[in-house]
């Protein structure tokens, strides 16, 4: 006997169920979504990783989107997936290049320790781009684009700025918002233990340095209020 499932398939309430745990919302909206998987590859560098294993990097991406999306923010659920899919991809291949990278002669009989500390350098940038592509919408793509974490060139606070229609100063406020949200364990776990920075001395420095912050933030608030008084 077949089971009807309540909710409408085609309808936005369909992201609250399958975030909700429902596997047949889920599977549904995997489904009705695999094509941005394919859209995004055809336009990917392999750089030696085979279709295949692209294409498990964007159905794991897809199911982040899913998890992430929230109709009630406005906006296609199909831009916000494919900024995921090809976050998942270009970091699965940029690994993919530096594993493959051929050394050159003259560093060929380089030391145990050098090629460790190769090896380290990429674990720790795929870690820290994993924590900033976990950060909320807007915030991800500023620290992308302020540190350089998608390969192209940094850009000012200004150009963000014109980007997502804010000003510089807004930018700079929503910077420092995603550095603070990095700083919590919820984000920077696996990235504080390859830095060697997960004791608990680095945890109070961390957790010293987000209320300084966030205290000069407020003291900007304050002057600008009792400048419109």
């Amino acid at each position: 006997m077949s089971v009807v499932h309540p909710l409408d398939l085609e309808g936005p309430a369909i992201f609250g169920c399958a975030q909700a745990g429902c596997q047949v919302c889920l599977e549904a909206l995997l489904c009705r979504h695999e094509g941005l998987v394919h859209f995004v590859l055809h336009q990917q560098t392999r750089y030696g990783m085979t279709y295949d294993d692209l294409v498990q990097e964007g159905r794991i991406a897809l199911w982040q989107a899913v998890l992430r999306f929230d109709p009630q923010r406005g906006g296609a659920f199909s831009t916000l997936a494919v900024r995921i899919i090809q976050h998942r991809m270009w970091r699965a291949t940029a690994l993919s290049k530096r594993q493959q990278r051929q050394l050159p002669f003259h560093e060929r009989a380089a030391p145990l320790e050098a090629l460790e500390e190769r090896w380290e350098q990429a674990a720790i940038h795929a870690a820290l781009l994993e924590a900033v592509t976990r950060l909320p919408d807007r915030l991800d793509e500023i620290l992308i684009a302020r540190y350089e974490l998608d390969g192209h060139r940094r850009r000012t606070l200004k150009a963000i700025g014109q980007e997502l229609g804010l000003t510089a100063e807004r930018i700079r406020q929503l910077e420092d918002d995603a550095l603070v949200l990095l700083r919590l364990p919820t984000y920077s776990t696996k990235l504080r233990y390859l830095c060697g920075e997960d004791s608990r001395a680095a945890y109070a420095r961390s957790e010293a340095l987000s209320r300084a912050c966030l205290e000069h933030r407020r003291w900007i608030r304050q002057r600008y209020e009792r400048k419109q008084r």
